[in-house]
């Protein structure tokens, strides 16, 4: 499992001795700018960069003025307990400032990289500046009873006795005791097929309830991989799965092996066996296998929390199908941004892969040339395979005329325990129709011309029925260098149900620099100025179009508001 990071970012090369020097000392990533050599991560836009780093990273620690820290993640900072650490750092190393999260471990790493340094760590929050630490600084560990945080910290302040105590335990605090738990603990799950998640979530609860075992101090689950699809354990998001002879590695340390587990699934223990490989080889089993009807579980105690995040243990593989939108980053959404970072692999058609390469920062890339479909969608299912969390490329929407219904259905055919999630974006016929004013402002519908995959006698069957429907039809595919009269041919079924006043819109490149989009009448279409990086709209009977004072010709569909609206 990957362990959440310190992110040492960097803007020059004069820079770098000082973050090497870091690096050295307290672990982490060096993010620098394309180009840069010596870096451990690369980033075209320093500030995009810093927003999606700080997501996930255990701290970001800037080798720059402190004003580029606060201005880029400030406002997106959430609160308190949860904010990662953001320390700024003079590029000469001689001030080391702690701007946010001082409470959850950036005072103590400002004060680890002065040592470093040889510089000053400022540190600003009262309890550090008069005792030197913060009573709510967790320190790989959860405050159990932060109401009593101000009190107790007012108390410190006026010389009274402060009883701070570390425990997996739960024990009441007061205003003059602080209990922290220390996070070291560790789930193994075992379960049958199918079991209802609530039963194990009911029989951990009832388990910790039973040994008084604080649930704070729990932070890491596991399995075997044969499990790697079981709600009952993926609900607990961050599941680490095991082969079944990393497992097997583990028996001599488990208290009840089972021969008839060993010939179910290749290991004698499952639940104690996974705990205790979540905890590495200085951890201890704390509480032997328990039974539910249908799952078992063993609890097992590290011997620090930095054991917990270096397991040998891996995720469950994604694939996540990516929309990418019509391709300008300015219509990139933000989910989609999100899962492009985080991903481990890149999988698509190479023009799509190029288009988001700014935000690529050591991600591998699986290029595809045009027409491999098939295979993109089983690359990235065979890397996931692997515990790989990919990004299969869409442009548009990822549902629409793209890959996502081609992963479900080869899943369909060839079932594995991968996860699957689809992220939409902004397709080809939304951004036609705003770019033109508002076509799809009433019914519409969405055609493929292609018969590469389906029939031209389905094709005709379903234009017959839209035109008579009188749908908006968006015409994807409409001509290739091959398939040059599908287009023609649509347009003489439509003739018999449109007026010669109907708009069509012809969207090329659309999101792209070379974008350009017209609008013409049903009578005066000529499909020669369409090819394969067009879209075609024809509009319903309902359909208008309108030139403005400006001279741009804008085209809508109207759902019938006027019939309710008062004269302007």
């Amino acid at each position: 499992m990957t362990a959440r990071r310190i992110a040492i970012f960097i803007l020059g090369a004069s820079a770098l001795p000082l973050a090497r020097k870091i690096k050295a000392g307290v672990g982490g990533d060096i993010h620098g700018p394309n180009g840069l050599e010596g870096c451990d991560r690369h980033f075209d836009n320093a500030l995009h960069a810093l927003g999606q780093v700080s997501r996930n990273a255990q701290a970001v620690v800037g080798l720059f003025a402190a004003g580029i820290l606060v201005r880029a993640l400030g406002p997106k900072m959430p609160e308190k307990f949860r904010q990662p650490p953001l320390i700024a750092v003079a590029e000469d190393g001689s001030s080391v400032v702690p701007l946010i999260g001082g409470h959850t471990g950036g005072n103590d790493l400002a004060r680890r990289i002065a040592e470093i340094t040889g510089g000053h760590a400022a540190i600003t929050t009262a309890s550090d500046v008069v005792f030197g630490g913060a009573l709510d600084e967790p320190h790989g560990a959860t405050l159990a009873n932060p109401q009593h945080h101000k009190p107790a910290a007012a108390a410190r302040l006026r010389g009274e006795a402060i009883r701070l105590e570390t425990t997996i335990y739960n024990i009441e605090g007061n205003t003059h005791h602080l209990v922290y738990h220390p996070h070291v603990l560790a789930v193994g799950i075992g379960c049958e097929r199918g079991t209802d998640p609530s039963d194990v979530k009911a029989l951990l609860d009832e388990t910790l309830a039973q040994h008084n075992i604080a649930r704070d101090s729990v932070v890491a689950f596991g399995s075997i991989d044969v499990k790697e699809d079981e709600p009952a354990i993926t609900q607990f998001s961050n599941a680490q799965f095991f082969t079944a002879a990393q497992l097997k590695a583990e028996a001599h340390r488990v208290s009840s092996p089972s021969a008839i587990v060993e010939a179910e699934v290749g290991t004698p223990s499952v639940a104690e066996a996974a705990a205790l490989a979540l905890v590495g080889p200085q951890g201890k089993l704390l509480v032997p296998k328990v039974k539910s009807k249908r799952a078992t579980l063993a609890i097992a105690q590290a011997a620090s929390h930095e054991d917990l995040e270096h397991g040998e243990g891996r995720l469950r593989g994604l694939v996540s199908v990516i929309g990418i939108g019509p391709g300008d980053f300015a219509y990139l959404t933000p989910d989609a941004d999100y899962q492009l970072w985080h991903a481990t692999d890149w999988v698509g058609y190479s023009l799509y892969l190029d288009l988001v390469e700014n935000l690529r920062h050591g991600q591998t890339r699986h290029d595809f040339p045009l027409g491999d479909e098939e295979a993109r969608c089983r690359k990235a299912i065979e890397l996931a395979k692997q515990g790989k969390q990919v990004a299969l490329v869409c442009s548009g929407d990822a549902a629409i005329y793209a890959m996502a219904a081609l992963v479900y259905e080869l899943i369909d055919r060839e079932p594995c325990r991968v996860e699957v999630q689809v992220h939409p974006g902004i397709s080809a016929f939304q951004m036609a129709s705003a770019r033109a004013g508002a076509m799809i402002g009433h019914d519409f519908c969405c055609i493929s011309l292609s018969d590469l995959l389906t029939p031209w006698e389905v094709i005709e069957k379903r234009l017959n029925a839209a035109a008579e429907g009188d749908f908006v039809i968006a015409f994807y595919n409409p001509r290739s260098l091959k398939r040059r009269d599908q287009l023609q041919r649509a347009f003489e079924i439509l003739k018999a149900h449109r007026n010669a006043d109907t708009p069509v819109v012809i969207a090329s490149n659309l999101g792209r620099q070379e974008e350009n989009v017209r609008i013409r009448k049903f009578a005066e279409f000529n499909p020669e100025e369409v090819d394969m990086l067009t879209l075609v709209m024809v509009g319903s009977s309902q359909s208008k179009a309108f030139t403005r004072g400006d001279g741009q010709t804008y085209a809508y569909t109207p759902r019938g508001y006027a019939k309710k609206m008062s004269p302007l």
